[in-house]
């Protein structure tokens, strides 16, 4: 998970988007997709694209803030390997979290 800042202009006093650049190994895998906070869970949202040695991967712009997240390979839920920070969710899992400042 890399979280960088977004180069355009602002408003005075509003903070700006960042890209956050999401991906996960998975070189048998036949889809994956993220879902999170940022997209009401809903993974059919936000599908990644496959790239070369399997690693599948997608940018999205995130405002200033905490999210949960998790990826859904082949109908399976996984945890992003490279996030270290982890929270509770209500299916006694837990889902990753991301805090873009």
């Amino acid at each position: 998970m890399v979280v960088k800042k977004e180069a355009k202009g602002t408003a005075a006093g509003r903070k700006s988007a960042k890209k956050a650049a999401f991906s996960l190994r998975a070189p048998d895998a036949q889809s994956v997709q993220l879902a999170g906070d940022f997209n009401s869970w809903d993974p059919s949202v936000n599908p990644l694209k496959k790239y070369a040695k399997g690693v599948w991967k997608i940018n999205l712009n995130l405002s200033p803030g905490r999210y949960e997240y998790r990826f859904l390979v082949d109908g399976q839920w996984q945890n992003d390997p490279q996030c270290s920070e982890h929270v509770a969710n209500p299916f006694g899992e837990e889902n990753c979290l991301l805090i873009v400042d």
